[in-house]
Order: C-alpha cells, then structure tokens, then sequence
C-alpha cells in the first residue's frame, strides 16, 4: 500500500493525474481480496494489480475510459464462465471494482496522498471514505485520522460517526441513498519490531515492508543496523543496549516483536521485556533446548507457563527452511498468519 501511495503522490506532484482502481468487494475464490488496488497511468502502464490476468486486462482498459471522461466507473465482475455474463476465468467468484479519476489540478488529492504516506510513516491510524454517486458517477473523498480531516464539505462530525469503532484493516462498504461508500483503513496492518540487525533480520525487513508492516529495526551495532543494510526498513533504531531498549517504544496490540539477536541472553532480554507487554506476536528463534533454557530462567523472574504459551518458538511457520533467506520467508508468512487471524 505504501509504495502505491508514493507512487501516487509522485505523479501528482508532477501535476500528472491518473485512474486508481479499488476492489473493495470480494465473493469466493477471487485471485485478490478487497483493498486490492492498481493505478493506471496516462500511458496504460500499471502500478500495482487487482489480480492480473483478463480481469486486469477489463480493468485496465476501465482505467483508460476513466482518463478519458474524467468519471469514476464502479463494475461488478463475475469471474466464473458458468454465469452468461462471467468472464471465464478459471478462479471464478465475484468482485466489484471501483476505478476513479485523481486529479493532479485538484490540490486536495496532492494533500490526502501526502497525509496517507505520513500516516504510514508514523504508524497512525486513519481511513480514506470515498462516496460514489450511481446518477453523476463523481466520487468525493475524505481522509479522517485521529486529529485531523481533510474534506471538501463541512461534515466532520458525521465522518467522525462513521469511521467510529472501524478498527479493522478491512475495506468497509455503505451503501448510501444516492450510491455507494467505501471506509478504507489506512495503516491498520500493524508495526513489526526485528531485534537483531543480522542476515536474518535484513532478509526479514525487506518482506515485512512490502507486505504493508511498519517495520522498526533495532541492534546496537551502528555497523550493522544502518540504511545501507537495511534501505526499506521503515525506522532503524541504534540503542545502547539491549536492557533498556523498550523505554522509548509504544509496544501495543498493533506490534509484533521479532527476537533475533546475535546471542541467547540479549534474546533472554528482549523475550523479558516483550512479555510485560500487549504485543499481539512474540516470536524467538531458536532451538527446543534454548527455548527450555531462556523459559526456566524466566521462570526464577516470575513468568508462568501462560506467559510462555504467547511465544511462537521455534518462530515462522514449518516450512524445513535453512537460510537467511528461507527463514524470513517462514516468520513472513506466520506474522501474516496472525494478523489475519486477528481480523476474522
């Protein structure tokens, strides 16, 4: 989401409007779930997908009819050739897709893509209401965060009552008396704490960025937790030691701590911090024997076997990795895993 986004924010920056496709409903065995989005530019290139193959191909072409007219177009697409009005794609279920037109000249488009990447930056919550009417086919878009709203119309009170309590990462879809709203959560995928800058973590970070977690690494080796070992983590953090390290951390329900330090008893220390906190993932590499070792001591400390029940150990999910590489790709697709289990 984050590269889109910027993405975005450099067209218009540039003055060079484009169509944005959104799937924001999905039905079945879909190739993608809603939130799905795809910029199409003036050249019919893309950034991003709303899952490739025909259905892309529609949407593409959506895209170039938007730029045309400068008028959103909202579709419902049957995937199944079963239906006289599918399009025969092999995964069927149905989507609806939204492709609208952003405007360079509207200065307000430039100003919600630039709070969007500072949301993301930052870690706050915010969510992105867009209203589409079925007669003008125009859409008008309002960025409501915690402390702020960018709108055109004076009704901040009622996007205030209508994003209350929406704490899901799930797009959310009204349907309103003159068309159709959609609420989309901006940055509500969590923020994934990698203690420990070695191979692992620098394989780790770069999938966690680009599957839209905040992603904060901490070591106390300037040498090895700096931005040219690590260019897509979203914050580096160089502290003096791993004792105090939580001090300056808002460890919440929205984190993920990732224990991967270069020796057992920094990992000790973090797994003793990590378990005074609301942090939704702990997860520490390591052996049945090292697991055995840090929990007796953690014992002498106070912590019971239902403090140790939250940690994922050995971490990621059993897939007989080996490498840096191949590890990072097991704790991805666990971090993964339980965030979506927590949005179910």
């Amino acid at each position: 989401m984050k590269e889109l986004y910027n993405e975005g924010y450099e067209l218009l920056n540039k003055g060079e409007s484009f169509a944005l496709a959104t799937l924001y409903n999905s039905k079945g065995s879909a190739p993608r779930t809603a939130g799905a989005r795809m910029i199409v530019k003036n050249d019919n290139s893309i950034i991003g997908t709303v899952g490739g193959g025909y259905l892309e191909a529609l949407v593409i072409k959506d895209g170039g009819e938007v730029l045309k007219t400068r008028k959103a177009i909202q579709k419902d697409y049957k995937l199944s050739g079963e239906d006289k009005d599918g399009i025969d794609m092999v995964c069927g279920g149905d989507v609806s897709v939204l492709v609208e037109y952003i405007d360079a000249n509207n200065s307000i488009n430039l100003d919600i893509y630039k709070e969007i990447i500072n949301y993301v930056d930052k870690g706050e919550k915010g969510f992105l209401v867009k209203r589409f009417n079925d007669k003008s086919n125009n859409i008008y878009r309002y960025l409501v965060g915690e402390d702020n709203i960018i709108s055109e119309h004076n009704n901040k009170e009622e996007l205030k009552e209508l994003i209350k309590n929406n704490k899901t990462r799930d797009i959310k879809v009204l349907k309103e008396e003159d068309g159709t709203g959609i609420i989309e959560p901006i940055c509500n995928s969590g923020i994934v704490y990698i203690f420990g800058a070695g191979h692992v973590s620098q394989k780790l970070a770069d999938i966690t960025s680009k599957i839209d977690f905040k992603t904060v690494v901490i070591d106390d080796r300037i040498e090895f937790a700096n931005k040219e070992r690590f260019p897509m983590a979203d914050e580096i953090k160089v502290i003096n030691d791993f004792d105090t390290c939580f001090d300056d951390l808002d460890i919440n329900k929205d984190s993920y701590i990732v224990i991967v330090t270069r020796g057992h008893l920094h990992d000790l220390t973090i797994l003793r911090q990590s378990l005074r906190t609301d942090a939704t993932y702990i997860g520490m590499i390591g052996s049945k024997r090292k697991r055995k070792n840090t929990y007796k001591a953690l014992e002498l400390d106070g912590f019971s076997r239902d403090d140790f029940n939250r940690v994922y150990n050995p971490i990621g999910l059993s897939i007989n990795a080996e490498t840096p590489e191949e590890i990072a790709v097991s704790i991805a697709a666990e971090l993964i895993k339980v965030r979506g289990d927590l949005m179910k």
